[in-house]
């Protein structure tokens, strides 16, 4: 029998299937097809398959889903010189156009014309074969296995908001969010040498489970009076965490992983004159914003999509070197012909869930 591509598909708004296609064939002399090995599952995969859209992003025609993902190099195109068959590789998901003004400018993750994994129309890595560009593959050192090469990618996207962020040694940084992206924004600013990092999530095991990762300190916010105005409140929380944790007049850097309106709202009024606040975390579209506190204490504001020139390589070397151990991050393993058992249980939002993997196909 002719080999296929097993391959995990979003039909439509939650209905998934796993289906044989054809094995996919080179098209450009750079390319390469990789073995897709592992395969973590992030949030934005799951809103494709429950909401069908993020943003101006809609599903409108099947896709394959996933794109955090690590392999092994199985053929490669006439022009490629930076890897061979056998090559260990962390995949970084979207390829640019490279010719635009933003590409051209190192801020290709603002490329219009990104060829970005289950990202519609394009399909992700939840297949057994994956084609893409060689130099968007990241060698892996021989002692980094494929699990932690598959959380390149989410390593990636903290290495990002830090760099939004600007944070350097010795600075204060407080992360709203303890699941995946905020522990690693709390990680990477550690092994930046921040000095002190504190860590914010409603759920105390998370929490708790952030103090032994990369935070300092914790945060677990006290429920809300009935009767408190939600804006009053939040300004009051961060009066609370600036007295708890000693942070004076507030922390350098504000790092927001959340998207709740709370943790917004909380961040501005926590955040120092002239300090950074990066939002990262996407959660209802529009919320209400202090804008009138962030104008008053003259705070640079920036928002954190993706990554851009040097993350992933980055993201690559923190992981060799040990800085950041990704495999405590891991909670549960499925095979590749559980992909959908896999999803549910990321959708459920349990707090003892922090990160799925997904083996690939096996044969």
């Amino acid at each position: 029998m002719a080999e296929t591509n097993r391959s995990f598909v979003l039909r439509a708004v939650k209905d998934v299937v796993l289906e044989d296609r054809p094995v996919p064939n080179l098209k450009d002399p750079w390319d390469v097809r990789v073995q897709v090995a592992q395969t973590g599952i992030c949030g934005s995969d799951v809103h494709y398959w429950q909401r069908g859209r993020i943003g101006d992003f809609v599903l409108n025609s099947p896709i394959v889903l996933g794109h955090e993902s690590s392999g092994t190099v199985v053929e490669v195109g006439s022009a490629v010189k930076n890897l061979k068959v056998g090559d260990r590789v962390a995949i970084e998901p979207g390829v640019p156009c490279r010719h635009c003004d933003y590409c051209r400018a190192g801020s290709y993750n603002l490329c219009p014309d990104t060829v970005f994994a289950a990202t519609p129309p394009h399909d992700g890595t939840l297949s057994k074969y994956y084609i893409t560009q060689a130099d968007y593959c990241y060698p892996l050192p021989d002692h980094v296995n494929l699990e932690e090469g598959a959380l390149v990618e989410p390593v990636a996207v903290a290495v990002q908001i830090t760099k939004v962020g600007k944070v350097k040694p010795n600075q204060t940084v407080v992360v709203f969010g303890c699941g995946p992206i905020g522990l690693l924004c709390q990680a990477v600013s550690k092994a930046y040498s921040a000095k002190k990092v504190i860590g914010v999530d409603i759920s105390r095991s998370r929490a708790e489970f952030a103090q032994t990762f990369g935070a300092d300190d914790v945060f677990v916010p006290p429920p809300k009076p009935e009767d408190r105005d939600d804006s009053l409140w939040s300004e009051e929380v961060a009066k609370i965490m600036k007295e708890r944790f000693n942070l004076g007049e507030g922390p350098d850097v504000v790092l927001e992983a959340t998207g709740a309106q709370a943790c917004i709202q909380t961040g501005i009024h926590l955040t120092k004159k002239g300090g950074t606040y990066v939002q990262a975390g996407m959660g209802r579209e529009n919320v209400v914003f202090p804008i009138t506190t962030a104008c008053i204490r003259d705070l640079h504001i920036r928002g954190s999509i993706r990554y851009t020139v040097g993350c992933y390589s980055t993201a690559v070397d923190l992981i060799a070197s040990g800085k950041i151990d990704v495999k405590r991050l891991i909670t549960n393993r499925f095979k590749f012909e559980q992909a959908e058992e896999a999803f549910e249980l990321v959708r459920q939002g349990k707090e003892s869930v922090i990160k799925v993997i997904i083996e690939g196909v096996s044969s």
